[in-house]
């Protein structure tokens, strides 16, 4: 039996050996177990929450939800599941996304192999072995031939480092750590700082709740109308006739949803049709704005005729024109920052207990035992919001202590920015997989179709290196680099870089300003991944094994 414990590992700390560690319970985690223990491989989940679900267990924030369509954000691997799951709104809550994540988890007993309320803290290689020396928050010891990090691209919180934030006398939250008993803001003078999309969403529920609510904004964000509805009986029954070749059509498509672009330049239409057009995309909901025109993300010229559309939006929608006017971005090309999806967010700065606070040129100073205060005056709070986002693609990851060959440090590695090939593997750090890590499509396309991808790519690797006896596999330091210019090559051709986005890292005061994402598509990306293994695993070494890696 490959799986050896000791100790218990329900009520303290333990020793074990498995094919394979896992870190993390949220989509990719889970569809990694599973995956898996249907290849006949012991596999250990660790999870630092009490239950399943990653970012949507974590994320439960006031109005939290999916911004890809619920009929798109579901698993492909299982035709049995997505029949017997219903969904119940076009945009679907996080409660409802948590609900679903649950059901996967007790469908396929997945919870009897996941660790909750713990954190890896260390992974080191051990050469001699080939295997994974790791240690946990509860002082458990385990030994893995694989280390496998599925912790999510927005799962680390980041919460500013604000003077005197630890005076403030009131209660604070950040969006990305919320109570899960929720919270009551009746009565309560609130702040928000930030207007991202945690913020877009949260906003308008907060400000039914405040009796003021003040919005500190740094940077406006582009944001399009939800339009969310309940899903009607007719449109599930015909997606689940056609579940099959829809996702295999999404996993061709560029960012795993499948779309429609008009195959025409909105450089070649009249002002009339644009406007037409535009006004079509805007009342269908969602990102069809985009589809209306085959080049609005392509050009800065073709890009500023939706970006303009959008700004006359948000002034025809926001009755003060200077409060208009700070919404509307106008220093980055649309869709170079993750664009939002919301309901009635610039509706809600008409009303009479929301106000706006522009912090672009007069930054926050300092969180008083009071509120907050900047150069131009200061306010006072019952409670501070903190939608201040995450330290995205990496910080999960590094917020683990990994140490390859010769003990080194990924950290130190990645000082300078993350380095992959393919954003699944680390030159130097054999038998470890990233599952939507930095150098791949990840938070460019729909997660879901992103984590299957990876998992079974990771899944077959493994079953590979089982049939033909080998011990490790690791990335050669040409191919990473290689990969990490061609990631960066393709970036720079696009507008992208144009925006101070966490895409680049941007919102964290120190990280190095690399573009992370692969932008080149879920289709090309998955062909490329499968060139690699079909060419014998093109790009890695293959370490031969001293004896049979073990099964269960």
């Amino acid at each position: 039996m490959s799986a050896t414990a000791q100790g218990n590992g329900a009520g303290g700390a333990s020793s074990a050996s498995f094919d394979a560690v896992i870190v993390g319970a949220g989509f990719a985690g889970m569809y990694q177990l599973h995956r898996l223990r249907g290849a006949g491989f012991s596999a250990r989940v660790i999870e630092a929450g009490d239950g399943v679900g990653g970012t949507w267990y974590w994320n439960r924030y006031p109005g939290a939800r999916c911004d890809v369509e619920s009929l798109d954000y579901q698993y492909s691997f299982s035709d049995d599941l997505q029949r017997e799951w219903d969904w119940t709104e076009r945009y679907a809550t996080q409660p409802e996304i948590l609900k679903y994540a649950n059901h996967v988890a007790d469908r396929f007993d997945l919870r009897r192999d996941i660790q909750f309320e713990t954190r890896v803290n260390t992974a080191t290689f051990d050469e001699q072995a080939n295997r994974w020396d790791i240690t946990t928050s509860r002082g458990d010891r385990y030994s893995a031939r694989f280390f496998i990090m599925a912790t999510g691209c927005l799962s680390a919180a980041r919460v500013p480092d604000f003077k005197g934030v630890e005076t403030f006398k009131g209660d604070t939250y950040h969006t990305g750590q919320w109570p899960h008993e929720g919270v009551d803001f009746t009565g309560k003078r609130v702040g928000i700082i930030g207007t991202g999309s945690s913020a877009i969403q949260s906003i308008p529920i907060i400000a039914q709740q405040a009796a003021h609510l003040t919005v500190f904004q740094r940077t406006p964000n582009y944001s399009l109308p939800a339009n969310n509805e309940s899903l009607t009986s007719e449109k599930i029954s015909v997606y689940k006739q056609n579940f099959a070749e829809i996702k295999q059509t999404a996993r061709e498509t560029a960012s795993g949803i499948i779309t429609n672009p008009r195959d025409i330049s909105v450089l070649q239409a009249g002002p009339d049709e644009r406007r037409t057009l535009f006004e079509e995309g805007w009342h269908e909901g969602g990102f069809h704005l985009l589809e209306k025109f085959n080049d609005l993300v392509a050009t800065n010229a073709a890009n500023e005729t939706v970006a303009e559309f959008v700004r006359q939006k948000i002034r025809e929608v926001v009755k003060d024109p200077q409060t208009a006017e700070l919404l509307c971005p106008k220093d980055y090309p649309l869709g170079t920052k993750r664009i939002c999806i919301d309901t009635n967010y610039f509706e809600t700065f008409n009303r009479d207990n929301v106000t706006l606070v522009n912090i672009k040129d007069a930054p926050i100073e300092e969180i008083t035992p009071t509120g907050v205060r900047n150069k131009d005056g200061s306010w006072e709070f019952d409670a501070i919001v903190f939608a201040t986002g995450f330290d995205a693609m990496t910080g999960a990851i590094l917020g683990v202590d990994i140490k390859g060959r010769g003990g080194a440090s990924l950290r130190e590695k990645w000082a300078a920015g993350p380095r992959t090939y393919l954003g699944l593997s680390v030159a130097d750090y054999p038998n470890m997989f990233l599952i939507t890590g930095p150098g791949s499509p990840s938070v460019l396309s729909n997660m879901i179709v992103s984590i299957e991808q990876h998992v079974d790519w990771i899944t077959g690797c493994m079953d590979y290196m089982r049939t033909n006896n080998l011990a490790t596999i690791e990335a050669t330091k040409p191919a990473e680099d290689a990969w990490v210019d061609h990631v960066n090559e393709l970036a720079n051709m696009t507008l992208y870089p144009q925006a101070n986005s966490w895409y680049l890292g941007a919102n964290v005061p120190g990280k190095p300003r690399v573009f992370m994402p692969y932008v080149g598509g879920v289709g090309a990306y998955r062909i490329k991944c499968d060139e690699v293994a079909a060419k014998g695993y093109e790009g890695f070494t293959l370490g031969a094994a001293e004896r049979e890696l073990a099964t269960v």
